[in-house]
């Protein structure tokens, strides 16, 4: 068994991704991406996008310049995959705050939280409190004497938290990690395909679902059931990303982070890249409307950019609903 099938979901559940198997590299070449408009954060897009586009990636998201390598993607075609190798943090914006520390702390000292109900929920003192009526009397998220929230401050506490059977002594817990804990970040390796090969029949989503344009995982669903039935709460940041043991920082909701390609069509923004190599843009257009002739995997085609997902809100605790086309890999560095 793999280290992703091993790993860990913070809160409560197993990672689990298939990987798929790929060339090597005496096939590859390198894609320039070292251009102006990958390192803006605030780019313009207006050439017709059918596929992945190696300079909409932000110059500072990549540990090496994109190149093509020969894959075989997970219906079996064997084609060429670009080869993306992230960071794994951020390469425009801070991570975090996720826990508040007190009863007493505002919006400004605390994340957010979503459990797939509808409901994006600022995660400030007052939702601490607050959690007792959401979810039941069995609920005690803070020192009632001294107003202080139980966060999972060290290592230790994270780790013991963020496991299927978490620790007793961390349950009713709101839980964080530190990207400090894991080098600074987690380096991954994306292979999308260069060209699309779309599905006869849609796929389920896996545990990562794609990359976002500033260096950050796409991941799939939080396993919210499994970290509420230990009393935690799995705190994100305003970014919708957080941190576990095996994948360090990934986003599990589009919140406009990773929005940094402006269409001047008035399209929705792109956001990143699905597996399938397909855009993940997000839902909302310039006049602040979604589409609505989205299909199953939240997908639509149109002239300029062809076949396309957008991305659910946070409040459904998705990205997208499965893939129109086939996948390529992720490869955690060993």
């Amino acid at each position: 068994m793999n280290k992703k099938e091993t790993g860990y979901l913070l809160g409560a559940a197993l990672l689990i991704l298939t990987l798929v198997a790929c060339g090597g590299s005496d096939s590859s070449s390198t894609v320039d991406t070292d251009t102006t408009s990958a390192s803006d954060t605030d780019n313009t897009q207006s050439d017709t996008q059918l596929g992945l586009d190696p300079d909409n990636f932000l110059t500072d998201a990549l540990a090496q310049d994109i190149s093509t390598t020969s894959c075989t993607l997970s219906d079996g075609t064997e084609t060429q995959c670009y080869e993306i190798v992230i960071n794994g943090v951020p390469s425009n914006n801070e991570i975090g705050p996720f826990c508040p520390t007190h009863i007493d702390d505002d919006e400004t000292q605390g994340g957010v939280w979503f459990d797939g109900s509808g409901e994006l929920y600022q995660l400030d003192g007052e939702f601490i409190v607050y959690t007792k009526t959401l979810y039941g009397d069995d609920w005690q998220l803070y020192d009632e004497t001294t107003g202080e929230v139980y966060v999972t401050d060290t290592q230790v506490a994270c780790e013991a938290a963020a496991r299927p059977d978490v620790d007793p002594e961390y349950q009713n817990h709101c839980v964080q990690c530190d990207i400090e804990y894991y080098n600074g970040g987690v380096q991954q390796t994306f292979l999308i395909p260069v060209t699309p090969v779309a599905l006869s029949n849609p796929e389920q989503v896996s545990a990562d679902i794609g990359v976002a344009l500033n260096g950050v995982v796409i991941a799939g669903p939080a396993p919210v059931s499994a970290i509420l039935a230990a009393n935690t709460i799995a705190a994100f940041d305003d970014c919708g990303g957080h941190i576990n043991p095996v994948e360090g920082y990934h986003y599990h909701a589009a919140l406009g982070c990773s929005d940094v390609i402006t269409s001047v069509d008035g399209h929705a923004n792109l956001i990143g890249y699905a597996l399938d190599g397909y855009g993940i843009y997000a839902m909302l257009n310039s006049t602040g409307e979604e589409d609505y002739d989205l299909d199953e995997c939240r997908g639509h085609s149109d002239d300029t950019r062809g076949y396309h997902y957008h991305a659910a809100s946070a409040a459904e605790n998705m990205f997208i609903g499965c893939y129109s086309g086939a996948q390529g890999s992720i490869e955690v560095a060993q």
